[in-house]
C-alpha cells in the first residue's frame, strides 16, 4: 500500500450504494429496497452528490483512486443517471488518472448498448453477479434469470476494449452437490473473465434464509469443494490474492477491494453506506449513513459518526488484512494504527502458539490453518 508520507494518510476510495432491487434475495444482508424503483432517480442523485460534498470536508482533499457503484442493483438505473453521477463526481473531486471505476450488474441486464455506454462514461471494470450457472439452484436462491441469460451477458462483454470483467460465484448453496459447485467454477473459467470472486455462502442474521434455518451442505462437502476448486482455479491460471479473489494477472486485482483489505480509507455515500476516514491527527473516523430512503432524500444523510477507540485499532486493522495472502508488515501496522507492535506482543504470541500466524524479522503471515480459523484468530484482538 502506498501511503502519503507527508501526512501518513492512506489511499482514498469512494463507494456509492444504490438500493434499487427487483427483489430481495433470501441470503442478502446488504441494504436494499424492493420498491426502490419508486424513488426519483434525480432526487437520489442530488442527495448522493450533496452527501459526497459533506464527506469531502474531512478527507484532506486526497485523490480518489477507485470508485465502486454497488447495491442493490445499480444496473437498474437509467444510463443517463449513471452518466450524470460519474460526471458530477469528476467535477467536484480530484480523481486519480488511473482510477478504477466498477459497477455491479445483474444478468437480467442484456443490453449491449448499456454496457458500451458504461465504458464510454469511464467505467472500466464490470462485476456480474452470476452466483450459479445451475438453473435449478438459481430457483433455490430465488434469482430471476437463467444460466443462458448469464452466459449471453458475459458474451456481450467479449468485444469491450481492455475488458476487465469480474464474475461472482457462490458455493455452498442449498441443495448444491460437490459436482454442481465445481461445474459452476468450470463454466466460469470457460468464459475467461479477468477476475473471479468465488466465495462460500454465509447465512447472516436478518436474512430470509437465516429465519427459515435453511439447510446448507455439510462442512466436509464445503471443504471438498474448496480443495478441488482451488486446484481447478490454479490449473486455469488464476492466482489467488485474497480468501475469495482470483485474478488472471496482477493488473486485474480489484484496486477498490484491496484498499478495504489494506485498511485504506473510503467515502461511503448512499442509503446505508459506511465510510472510514483517517484524520490528519491519525484518528480513524467511522461514518454510517441512514437506511431510510425518505430521510436520505431530504438531506439527513448521517445516522452515526464516531472515532474508533485506539484500543480497537488492532482488530480494525487485522479484520481485513488477515484475508490477504501476503505478509503483513510491522511498519504498516505501526504507521496506520500509530501503535507500537510491542503493545500486541502477547496476542501475537498466542496466535503463533495456536499456529494461526508465523512471524519473521519484518512481518506476520497467516497460516493456512489460521485462515480456516479466521474468526478465532480475530477474536484474540477483541
Amino acid at each position: 500500500m502506498q501511503i502519503n508520507k507527508k501526512n501518513l494518510l492512506p489511499p482514498l476510495s469512494l463507494y456509492i450504494h444504490i438500493p434499487w432491487c427487483i427483489k430481495k434475495c433470501p441470503y442478502c444482508d446488504f441494504h436494499s429496497l424492493k420498491n426502490a424503483h419508486k424513488i426519483s432517480e434525480k432526487k437520489y442523485l442530488r442527495a448522493l452528490i450533496k452527501d459526497l460534498r459533506n464527506d469531502q470536508t474531512i478527507t484532506s482533499k486526497r485523490p480518489i483512486q477507485s470508485i465502486f457503484i454497488g447495491g442493490g442493483t445499480p444496473s437498474l438505473l437509467k444510463t443517463t443517471t449513471i452518466r450524470n453521477l460519474i460526471k458530477k463526481i469528476k467535477k467536484i473531486t480530484f480523481i486519480s488518472k488511473k482510477v478504477e471505476i466498477s459497477i455491479e450488474i445483474n444478468p437480467d441486464i442484456d443490453e449491449q448498448n448499456k454496457l458500451i455506454k458504461y465504458i464510454k462514461y469511464g467505467i472500466n471494470r464490470l462485476s456480474i453477479g452470476v452466483q450459479t450457472f445451475n438453473d435449478y439452484l438459481l430457483k433455490q436462491i430465488q434469482r430471476e434469470y437463467t444460466k443462458q441469460k448469464s452466459i449471453d451477458l458475459i458474451q456481450l462483454t467479449r468485444n469491450i476494449l481492455n475488458r476487465n470483467l469480474n464474475i461472482d460465484i457462490i458455493y455452498g448453496l442449498p441443495k448444491q452437490s460437490i459436482q454442481d459447485a465445481l461445474n459452476d467454477l468450470k463454466t466460469t473459467i470457460d468464459l475467461k473473465p479477468e477476475h473471479i470472486s468465488w466465495y462460500q455462502l454465509d447465512v447472516e442474521p436478518n436474512t430470509k434464509f437465516y429465519i427459515q434455518d435453511i439447510k446448507l451442505p455439510s462442512i466436509s462437502k464445503i471443504e471438498k469443494i474448496h480443495q478441488e476448486g482451488q486446484k481447478i482455479l490454479k490449473q486455469a491460471g488464476y492466482t489467488q490474492y485474497e480468501i475469495s479473489s482470483y485474478a488472471r494477472k496482477k493488473k486485474y486485482q480489484c484496486i477498490h477491494n484491496l484498499n478495504y483489505w489494506n485498511f485504506g480509507d473510503y467515502i461511503g455515500i448512499g442509503c446505508g453506506a459506511h465510510g472510514k476516514i483517517t484524520q490528519k491527527d491519525q484518528q480513524v473516523m467511522r461514518l454510517i449513513k441512514t437506511k431510510s430512503d425518505a430521510v436520505y432524500a431530504e438531506g439527513l444523510y448521517l445516522q452515526k459518526k464516531y472515532t474508533v477507540p485506539k484500543k480497537n485499532l488492532p482488530l480494525e486493522f487485522f479484520l481485513n488484512q488477515f484475508r490477504l495472502l501476503k505478509p503483513i508488515l510491522y511498519k504498516d501496522f505501526e504507521t496506520m494504527t500509530q501503535i507500537n507492535k510491542k503493545k500486541i506482543e502477547k496476542k501475537i504470541l498466542t496466535a503463533t502458539i495456536k499456529k494461526y500466524l508465523t512471524s519473521d524479522d519484518c512481518s506476520w503471515k497467516v497460516t493456512n490453518y489460521g485462515r480456516k480459523k479466521l474468526n478465532s484468530l480475530l477474536s484474540l484482538f477483541l
